[in-house]
């Protein structure tokens, strides 16, 4: 293919396609320029598909860093070559549309905004009933906004949240004798310990079903359930990006859904029976002593649920409820390992306020303003959800940043690069919980320097329970025991993001009980 200019008197430039010399039809070399150009548009060619005449800067491209172990590094570093920082950036994935901010005002913008009230429905989340639950149904749904406010009347309430504190309090005492059990064997594989903590609390908070061990059929079959579901969501899936690849199920993730959708009906299904049985022989709870299934089985009128739909939302209590909890009380604990100082820190309040000899009660928390503050340095210094978990998609044309932002685009935001960048926060690589003693700064989401739950109409709705449960299990297990390195000395803070971002290497660790010392 031979590519000749012609001046003269023509205002355009003339693309000479020669069929003496090229081995390509004119309409394929056509249409690869135009690809190549494509290619090559700010944003990368979803954003060349928009129309968008002034897209917010991008590289050019398909971006892939989304499929990556430590996408939120990756988008960051691409964030900060664009045009010395962008606030917001654009990318392409495929033929999805992209923006990510990496700053708190243009966080404040989407997060806020009506404009980016609803979520793009993964295909995973689509098979696996999450359309229909408070994660991914559409805002301006009847069913959304109803959803939401039974469970913040009913289940994460401050009310709720507060009653709850003794199914809290056991479970933590419960988790703490099972490490004692562990500590005289040898180490402590944290993170199964504190997985199965999170899924005992979660099923008595919403399901009233208490296990004293996990390691029945059904305690199994919960975690195996809980474990698939998490996999598949975290899944980079290459089908919610190209249209034509939802047909093909190349990586198997739609046949993976099926097939666990199938035993979540059938596990879910029993719990929702057994609460029927308990309700037609006149056991029937009232909004008080109630769980949440009974709240849903007392609706009435249009308010009324199928069993599909209770299905779908009880399924995601379970698994939003186990991991965040979980999988940030180990990133609080890696730390208490590697900062023996602040470990002791901690433990001198624990002292000071609880005193040695007595558990820690949940009234306690109000008085642990230290360990507060660690676990709000570990939200900045290791969010769950460093991209926020689950995106927003623009529903109609929305300004951002001063960029005009096209209906249809899925919108993050990097609440990792905020939380590490040194112009929002001093030594910003420095675990030092002693900032928030000199600033008190709210993680609930009014602060977006630091809103690891989000913000606006689609903020988390159970932080309060998530933070309460934290703030508890923390003070439990510092209490009790002293924690130190496994056999190897160091603690690997390697990352990996799945849904959430976990330690790529789950946390093993020594822990000695604290002497007991009578006031």
């Amino acid at each position: 293919m031979v590519l000749t200019m012609t001046t003269g008197h023509e205002d355009s430039l003339l693309l000479l396609l020669l069929p003496t010399t090229s081995p390509l039809p004119p309409l394929v070399a056509v249409l690869a320029l135009a690809a190549v150009l494509l290619w090559l548009s700010p944003g990368g060619p979803a954003w060349a598909l928009s129309g968008c005449r002034r897209p917010p800067s991008g590289p050019t491209g398909v971006v892939t860093a989304l499929s990556s172990p430590v996408a939120h590094r990756t988008l960051a570093a691409l964030s900060r070559a664009v045009d010395g920082g962008a606030a917001l950036m654009s990318f392409s994935v495929g033929l999805t549309r992209l923006v990510v901010s990496s700053h708190p005002d243009t966080a404040r913008e989407i997060l806020v905004s009506p404009a980016f009230g609803d979520r793009p429905v993964k295909d995973a989340a689509r098979h696996l009933l999450f359309h229909r639950a408070m994660g991914f149904a559409p805002s301006g749904d009847a069913h959304w906004r109803g959803l939401r406010r039974l469970a913040a009347a009913h289940l994460f309430g401050p009310r709720r949240v507060a009653g709850a504190a003794h199914h809290r309090t056991s479970i933590g005492e419960s988790m703490a004798s099972d490490v004692a059990v562990i500590a005289r064997r040898g180490e402590v594989p944290l993170k199964r310990v504190l997985h199965a903590a999170s899924l005992k609390h979660i099923m008595a908070t919403v399901f009233s079903k208490y296990y004293d061990d996990l390691a029945t059929q059904e305690g199994t079959l919960l975690e195996e359930m809980v474990t698939e579901g998490y996999n598949l969501l975290g899944t980079f899936n290459w089908a919610d990006h190209l249209p034509l690849l939802k047909w093909l199920d190349l990586q198997g993730v739609r046949r993976r859904c099926n097939r666990l959708v199938r035993k979540v009906e059938v596990f879910v299904g029993k719990i929702i029976q057994e609460h029927r049985e308990r309700r037609s022989s006149g056991g029937v709870a009232d909004e008080i002593t109630g769980d949440f299934v009974d709240v849903l089985l007392g609706l009435e009128g249009e308010d009324k649920m199928a069993d599909s739909d209770m299905i779908a939302v009880l399924w995601e209590m379970i698994f939003r409820g186990t991991d965040t909890v979980a999988i940030l009380m180990e990133w609080v604990m890696a730390r208490m390992v590697l900062h023996p100082d602040i470990q002791a820190k901690a433990q001198a309040e624990l002292d000071a306020v609880v005193g040695r000899g007595v558990g820690v009660a949940d009234a306690d928390v109000a008085s642990l303003p230290y360990i507060q503050c660690i676990v709000k340095e570990t939200l900045r210094m290791h969010p769950p959800g460093p991209l926020l978990s689950w995106a927003r998609l623009a529903i109609h044309y929305a300004h951002v940043g001063g960029h005009l932002v096209p209906a249809g685009t899925t919108a993050m935001v990097n609440m990792w690069a905020i939380a590490h960048d040194p112009a929002v926060w001093a030594e910003p690589e420095t675990f030092r919980p002693e900032r928030f003693q000199e600033e008190d700064v709210s993680v609930l989401g009014s602060d977006l320097r630091l809103a690891p739950f989000g913000a606006g109409r689609r903020v988390c709705p159970g932080k309060m329970l998530a933070l309460a449960t934290t703030h508890l299990w923390i003070a439990q297990l510092l209490h009790q025991y002293e924690w130190a390195p496994a056999a190897g000395g160091s603690v690997d803070l390697s990352e990996r993001l799945n849904m959430s971002l976990e330690m790529a290497t789950p946390l093993v660790c020594k822990a000695v009980p604290r002497a007991v010392v009578k006031a």
